[in-house]
């Protein structure tokens, strides 16, 4: 799988990050040993970048190897699971995300943890639109004349997501209602074929994370009508966001942070804010996360608290609006 320039220059990034030399530490601090950082998803996505953009500073500026360690599958449940088990010292971290929060009202009563209850934030690290994609064939050119053509042929029109209770499968039914269209839901096993079927006209359109669509856009391959995002996006300045394509307030924007298990004392907690809040003020970092599409986002644990009780309530309404079920 090829590389954008873009992932190269934040894998760069890290790796001069990670060259860097560490401080000695007085004995007994934490931390006295390597911490792991769990990412609950396979090497190479978004989620996985951010985490070890986190790790290399983490490392640098708290003199101990900070590690991921990539535990994918059960819906990212498997390594959410694990940090939620672990012992509550600060040494097992978790990237949480959006599916987390997605997934406390999609698998209702059915998870070993719970997300509200079973972490506590450390801080997001940055936030990721979603860009509404159509295959160039399709003769449509703004998001109002694609609300119009699907008006005009409702179910019709396909639209893919990597899954049932996916973001994009949500933000799709939201866009349907907010809209008065209705599509046919076509989903995938993963966000790479949901995209790529939409490159060769197998679906008409996705609602796809910034990262992914971004090289595919620049390359003509989809055709980009709008962003989720409150703003525009720096990787695509001249795409509208959906508000400003005349619908109020939609917004649908993953989070990206780093957890640790409930009980974790406050100063580990405390510390590991401290360099996360440092780390995203640093105008590099910035703008590295600026051309994938996505925004820096410092927040102390106790916004991020409120953010993540936030999210899963707005997320738990699209689950009941949309139907949806677990794969």
């Amino acid at each position: 799988m090829t590389t954008s320039p873009t992932r190269r220059a934040l894998l760069g990034a890290i790796a001069a990050i990670a060259a860097l030399p560490r401080p000695a530490l007085a004995q007994g601090a934490y931390p006295s040993r390597p911490v792991r950082i769990i990412v609950p998803f396979p090497p190479g996505g978004t989620s996985d970048i951010l985490a070890r953009l986190a790790a290399a500073h983490l490392s640098a500026e708290l003199g101990q190897p900070f590690v991921v360690d990539n535990r994918a599958g059960g819906a990212a449940n498997i390594g959410a699971e694990a940090v939620a088990k672990a012992t509550p010292d600060g040494y097992t971290l978790l990237l949480i995300s959006t599916v987390h929060f997605i997934n406390h009202g999609l698998f209702e009563g059915r998870l070993s943890y719970d997300v509200l209850r079973d972490f506590a934030p450390i801080g997001l690290i940055a936030g990721v639109s979603q860009v509404v994609v159509v295959n160039p064939a399709l003769p449509v050119r703004t998001l109002a004349e694609l609300i119009e053509y699907a008006k005009a042929r409702p179910g019709q029109l396909n639209v893919s997501s990597p899954g049932n209770g996916s973001q994009p499968h949500l933000t799709s039914a939201l866009f349907a209602t907010a809209t008065g269209t209705q599509f046919t839901h076509v989903p995938y096993r993963g966000a790479p074929q949901a995209i790529t079927d939409v490159v060769s006209g197998q679906v008409q359109l996705t609602f796809a994370t910034s990262p992914s669509a971004v090289p595919l856009v620049r390359g003509g391959q989809v055709r980009a009508l709008a962003v989720t995002a409150r703003q525009r996006i720096a990787a695509l300045p001249d795409v509208p966001t959906a508000i400003e394509a005349g619908l109020p307030d939609f917004v649908s924007v993953g989070g990206n942070g780093l957890a640790a298990p409930a009980g974790t004392p406050p100063p580990i907690i405390d510390r590991l804010s401290a360099v996360l809040l440092r780390m995203l003020e640093q105008d590099t970092v910035k703008r590295a996360l600026a051309e994938q599409g996505a925004d820096a986002s410092p927040t102390t644990p106790d916004a991020f608290a409120a953010y993540i009780r936030g999210e899963a309530e707005r997320w738990a309404n699209a689950i009941r609006l949309s139907g949806a079920r677990p794969d």
